[in-house]
């Protein structure tokens, strides 16, 4: 039988606490994306079926604060949800990719350098790969499950696809690094924050 004077001599300590409460936040950051994600509206002109949310900015918060696997279980978890209450297979497919291209980069760039210049450097790559991957998702899923041409696809990459990512992308990005900085002290582990970022 272990006894309490055992316990302070072993080599290692519990650090479960911590992983309780990262996982609680994930949960919150999963809720408040799937939420978010409902909440949409153009942003180009006469293209009224490409909408914005900002379901993608508490996935790259999660992985800012948690790391790379961290945003994207969350992005993924968010647009899981998503699909399901829209019965919506093939966008809950796109959402994954684009909040793929869009989390890995900058928590990556951001995990081997924790300032504010590796987040917006890590952004700025962000933005391209979620465009990158919002366009090879339209380009294989849209024809393949919506039934529209891929002709007509390859026409809209110029004057409609790539502007609008790149839109929507820059607007997650800023919104991200705004409530980052809000609450990076409240849900990131001590031993990983950086004064004054």
């Amino acid at each position: 039988m272990t006894t309490a004077h055992d316990k302070q001599n072993l080599p290692f300590s519990n650090t479960n606490k911590w992983d309780t409460r990262q996982l609680v936040t994930m949960a919150l950051m999963c809720a408040l994306s799937a939420l978010l994600s409902f909440i949409e509206f153009p942003l180009l002109p006469g293209v009224t079926f490409l909408k914005y949310d900002a379901s993608a900015m508490p996935a790259l918060v999660s992985g800012f604060a948690f790391g790379p696997a961290a945003g994207l279980a969350v992005g993924a978890v968010s647009a899981v949800i998503h699909g399901i209450l829209l019965a919506d297979f093939s966008g809950a497919i796109m959402n994954i990719l684009v909040v793929a291209g869009f989390v890995l980069p900058a928590a990556f760039i951001y995990r081997k350098k924790r300032t504010f210049k590796s987040a917006v450097v890590g952004l700025v790559f962000s933005v391209i790969g979620a465009t990158v991957m919002a366009i090879l998702g339209n380009l294989i899923i849209t024809p393949l499950y919506l039934g529209v041409p891929f002709d007509a696809v390859v026409a809209m990459i110029l004057p409609i696809l790539t502007p609008f990512n790149l839109i929507k992308a820059v607007l997650n990005g800023i919104l991200t690094l705004i409530v980052y900085k809000s609450v990076s002290n409240l849900i990131t582990p001590k031993k990983k924050q950086v004064k004054g970022r």
